[in-house]
């Protein structure tokens, strides 16, 4: 008998013939690749996860006007599809614009949106609305305009326009996009700017009336008559504006413009998040006429980032703490087996077995059991990282395939590095003294 054969027999002979002291080995293997092959996988997954998650809670970019002429113009529909196009490049985008008006209301001054309807309630999947969005003839109010108002779902309202009120709503309209970030100075600045442009043509012009929607008088209150559809409580600024349909916008100002401020929701964060911003920036730069301002939206980013990270130290100090119960685990069963044979080792090394060849034995014995628990052990933790992304996520999570073989050579090391000291301790044995024991 050769000797590889020899050392294959003997390798086989110790797994079964211990094989309830192998089990234990595979069964520290298994719980240590399960759990830590589960909360890899979800920490894996987390970011993007909870970065879907996040998107329903509003827009992580905005893109403003950025030159003088671009104020008072707008963001062009060309402009938005070209901004559009360039963020969609490798993400998920959602949009939504905003034009802001100043308006009356009882002689009182108010802020209205005119918006999208569509693309605003798919961007804003967290705003509570009672009753309907905006229709033709019908607006949204917010819930401290409603309190003000003392109107509820049903009345109806005379909304009036008048342009030389225009500045005076830019800081909250700006504002109520913005929530108190750097983007607000953004936000701000566009809507100050395409208010002052509008001001400025009042004043030059006659203030010429247009079924009742332009006044030149603070105390008229003609206007166009609104029935109220529903009232949007978000608990932030967006309850201190009405919202119109942009066709009823532009009757109501008398005319069409682009956006003040376009709200993205994209399926990035952190680094990728910014590299979007300069991308636009750096566009912006290269075509003057059609410039925009791109930033990020901090309040949501910085949450999410907070979120994450913290997310990911819990698991990784969780994982640290597994690792070490394992190896813990696997040693103490390796120290076991090693002490039962003891006599077996020292008859060896009388008959003149090498310490270097008895070590190399219980190391891939070692091996063994982690590549047999390390492969129960992945499937079982791809399962249970499945079910809870199934049931926190409601999301199916794919198969890392470089996760899968990580786990398999980390159960493996583990087994072996956890062997190191008690299988040192057995190639020192003195074999007279473990002969004259017997």
């Amino acid at each position: 008998m050769t000797n590889r054969k020899m050392f294959f027999t003997m390798l086989w002979g110790a797994v079964f013939r211990r094989r309830s002291r192998a089990m234990m080995a595979v069964i520290a293997s298994l719980v240590g690749a399960a759990t830590l092959f589960c909360l890899a996988s979800v920490c894996v997954a987390v970011p993007q996860q909870m970065n879907e998650e996040m998107r329903a809670y509003g827009a992580n970019l905005i893109v403003t006007p950025a030159s003088v002429t671009g104020k008072s113009q707008g963001i062009d529909t060309a402009t938005v599809r070209n901004v559009t196009a360039l963020i969609g490049a490798g993400h998920s985008v959602k949009s939504a614009a905003y034009r802001y008006e100043s308006v009356r209301i009882n002689s009182a001054p108010y802020t209205i949106a005119g918006v999208d309807v569509k693309a605003v309630r798919a961007l804003n999947r967290h705003w509570n609305v009672t009753g309907d969005w905006p229709g033709s003839g019908n607006v949204m109010v917010g819930r401290d305009v409603a309190d003000a108002l003392g109107v509820k779902v049903g009345s109806r309202v005379t909304i009036g326009y008048r342009a030389a009120d225009a500045s005076a709503s830019a800081s909250s309209s700006a504002s109520a996009k913005s929530d108190s970030d750097e983007s607000t100075e953004t936000a701000e600045s566009s809507a100050q700017g395409t208010q002052s442009t509008q001001t400025t043509q009042g004043e030059q012009t006659t203030q010429a009336t247009e079924n009742g929607r332009v006044s030149s008088d603070i105390m008229d209150n003609n206007g166009t008559e609104f029935r109220i559809a529903g009232i949007v409580d978000t608990g932030g600024n967006e309850d201190s504006i009405i919202y119109a349909t942009t066709a009823d916008m532009a009757k109501l100002a008398g005319s069409k413009r682009g956006a003040d401020v376009v709200e993205y929701s994209v399926n990035a964060m952190g680094d990728e998040l910014n590299d979007i911003v300069n991308n636009i920036n750096r566009s912006a730069d290269k075509n003057p006429n059609s410039a925009v301002k791109a930033q990020t939206v901090t309040r949501i980013t910085s949450s999410d980032t907070r979120i994450i990270a913290m997310l990911q130290t819990l698991f990784w100090i969780v994982s640290l703490v597994v690792l070490v119960l394992t190896l813990v685990g696997v040693g103490t069963t390796i120290s076991s087996i090693v002490s039962q044979r003891r006599n077996e080792i020292g008859l060896r090394k009388a008959l003149g077995a090498d310490s270097r060849a008895i070590g190399v034995e219980f190391y891939v014995e070692s091996g063994i059991y982690g590549l047999i628990g390390g492969l129960l052990g992945t499937a079982i933790g791809y399962v249970l990282a499945r079910v809870l992304c199934s049931t926190v996520f409601g999301r199916a999570l794919g198969l890392n395939w470089l996760l899968c073989v990580g786990s398999l050579l980390l159960s493996v090391a583990i087994a072996v590095i956890a062997s190191i000291p008690p299988v040192r301790r057995a190639t020192r044995i003195d074999p007279a003294i473990v002969l004259r024991e017997e």
